[in-house]
């Protein structure tokens, strides 16, 4: 059973990291282009509201990368710290 629950973590993280990717990615997006819509109204154009979407794709993006980016570097560090206590077990004696 403890290995089933192993398997269950996993997929609930995995389900977790990419409702945050989702999520990183589509509040930008639709702040700024509900910001853009507003503006439009207000001003009579019609263009802000794609200048500011793109401009919510691209923080998005960032966010995306910055999150993927601790991600990798947060794994890295696990692997290294795994590595040097299984290191640790095969030292020699002196």
């Amino acid at each position: 059973m403890g290995r089933y629950q192993k398997d269950d973590r996993a997929v609930y993280r995995s389900l977790a990291m990419v409702m945050q990717f989702g999520l990183n990615m589509i509040v930008p997006i639709c702040a700024m282009s509900a910001l853009g819509v507003w503006l439009d109204r207000k001003l009579g154009t019609s263009f802000l509201t794609i200048i500011l979407f793109a401009a919510g794709a691209a923080a998005g993006g960032q966010n995306v990368y910055r999150m993927a980016k601790r991600m990798c570097e947060r794994e890295e560090q696990e692997e290294q710290g795994a590595s040097d206590e299984s290191d640790r077990g095969f030292e020699k004696e002196e």
